[in-house]
This record gives C-alpha cells, sequence and structure tokens, in this order.
C-alpha cells in the first residue's frame, strides 16, 4: 500500500479530489433542496448528511494543500464519510431488495459514496486527530442520529419508511463502529502515521 502514499500528496491529484469533492458537495446539496424546503431551520445542518461530510473534506484538502492538518475537520471528516458513505451504498441495495429495481443514478449513488468511505480513509496516517477531536465529532454524530430518527429528519426514501426503526439501529451502531474505526487508525498509541510531504 505504500506506493499509494505519493499519489494522495501529489499536489495535482488533491488538486483534483478537490475540485471532485467540490462539486459532489453541491450535487449533493442540490439532491436534498425538495427535502431542505421544508425542513425546520433548526434542523438544516443536519439534514443534507452526505454532502456535510465531504465539505469536511474540502477543508481537510484545502489544509493539505496549505501544508496544514486541520484535526477537527480531519476528525468530522473521517467519521461522517465513512459512516454516510457506508450508510448510503446499504440503502441503496436495500431499495434494491424491496422494489427489484437499481437505476443508473442508485448505481452512481452507491459508487460516488463507496469512493466517500474510501477516501477518508486513505488519508488517515497524515490525520492530527487527538482524543477531544475525536469525543466533538462523536457528540455531533450522535446529536445528528437523534435528529434524524427522533425527529424524522432522515434522508427520505419512501419505499423504506416500514424499515425506519431498523434503519435507525443500525445507523446508530455505524456511527459507533465509524467512531471506533477513527479511533484505531488515527489516535491509538503506535499507529501508521505519515508527515505532510505535498510533492
Amino acid at each position: 500500500m505504500k506506493w499509494i502514499y505519493p499519489i494522495l500528496m501529489n499536489r495535482a491529484f488533491l488538486w483534483l479530489l478537490l475540485i471532485v469533492n467540490i462539486l459532489g458537495t453541491a450535487y449533493g446539496y442540490y439532491w436534498y433542496k425538495w427535502q431542505l424546503a421544508d425542513t425546520p431551520a433548526i434542523f438544516i445542518p443536519f439534514v443534507p448528511d452526505s454532502p456535510t461530510a465531504s465539505l469536511f473534506f474540502v477543508f481537510v484538502i484545502i489544509a493539505f494543500l496549505l501544508g496544514k492538518n486541520w484535526p477537527l475537520f480531519e476528525a468530522l471528516a473521517i467519521v461522517t464519510l465513512f459512516k454516510y458513505g457506508i450508510w448510503a451504498v446499504v440503502m441503496n441495495l436495500l431499495v434494491f431488495k424491496v422494489t427489484g429495481e437499481l437505476d443508473m443514478i442508485a448505481l452512481m449513488l452507491i459508487g460516488s459514496h463507496f469512493a466517500m468511505a474510501v477516501q477518508g480513509l486513505l488519508y488517515a496516517p497524515f490525520y492530527r486527530i487527538k482524543t477531544w477531536h475525536l469525543v466533538v465529532t462523536g457528540i455531533w454524530t450522535l446529536h445528528n442520529d437523534v435528529i434524524d430518527y427522533v425527529f424524522n429528519m432522515l434522508p427520505r426514501y419512501h419505499m423504506l419508511n416500514l424499515y425506519t426503526p431498523q434503519i435507525g439501529y443500525f445507523t446508530f451502531w455505524l456511527s459507533i463502529l465509524s467512531l471506533a474505526m477513527t479511533y484505531y487508525f488515527c489516535i491509538r498509541k503506535n499507529r501508521f502515521t505519515l508527515k505532510l510531504n505535498i510533492n
């Protein structure tokens, strides 16, 4: 795997990744526009889950291009990219199981969200996350679950409405897994680390 890290830290590659994430973030917020239109203002920051995750990563990439670490954004990015990336893949596969249909948009969502989850993990050796960053991220992440499943602000998949309690249970444990993985890759002693070396 070590061959991949010089590519990840290549300035041209980082610029390409930044552009892709900005475009994906913009499309993600556009995708939520109908739900956001009738969402109470107090809940709006917690509704567009995936685009907010990629927005966090946009700030991580900007920091890298500046030769810096912004560890709170790094913690928010790795946890939410993995969580909502995997969540969207599972939900679209569940839609396929329920409806028997999987169109091109669903395939695009599966591919793009899986890539979200992977990109957050690939850059883990470069993050400089401390315990308090993970605690803040944990509060944000679990609070978001409460907003989604107590106040019914989760992304709308009308064909999955009957499974909302089960999806909420799955999402809670996916949050815990995402936080645990972040601790393992970014905080524990003797973890694999690399210095920022933009080439």
